[in-house]
């Protein structure tokens, strides 16, 4: 079962990187908008957005492949990581009780990154059953 439920985890966790790529390609005002708004008015370039989401495509499909573990769920819990401090009002306080700019829709952030730890807590588990993969 330990093993079915990392092959779930890392599945969705790449499916939700590839979603993300795919957004910044698709819809890159909406990329460019996130960017400003939740990491600290980064304006950033619409080419350089769509590298993003070709990187982040790239990062998701690996992980749902499970290659390159050793790389991929570091960047992986990065990704997650940035995304959980950009949005930490959310995570301390998302019914706006105390800390104003709080929403209930980003507490999954947290979430979301402590799956990103699981993977790479057990990343073990993982490479001892896929043990005929080199491209650990």
């Amino acid at each position: 079962m330990q093993r079915n439920a990392l092959l779930f985890l890392r599945i969705s966790l790449g499916g939700l990187m590839v979603y993300w790529g795919v957004d910044k390609l698709i819809n890159v005002a909406h990329g460019v908008t996130v960017a400003q708004k939740f990491y600290g008015g980064l304006n950033v370039a619409t080419t350089l957005m769509q590298a993003f989401g070709v990187a982040q495509v790239a990062l998701g499909a690996l992980i749902m492949l499970g290659l390159f573990s050793r790389v991929t769920y570091p960047v992986l819990l990065l990704v997650t990581g940035t995304t959980m401090l950009a949005v930490w009002k959310s995570i301390l306080d998302p019914f706006k009780l105390v800390v104003q700019g709080g929403n209930l829709i980003f507490y999954p952030s947290l979430i979301i990154f402590a799956g990103a730890l699981v993977l790479l807590a057990f990343r073990d588990v993982h490479e001892s059953s896929r043990s005929s993969d080199r491209l650990r």
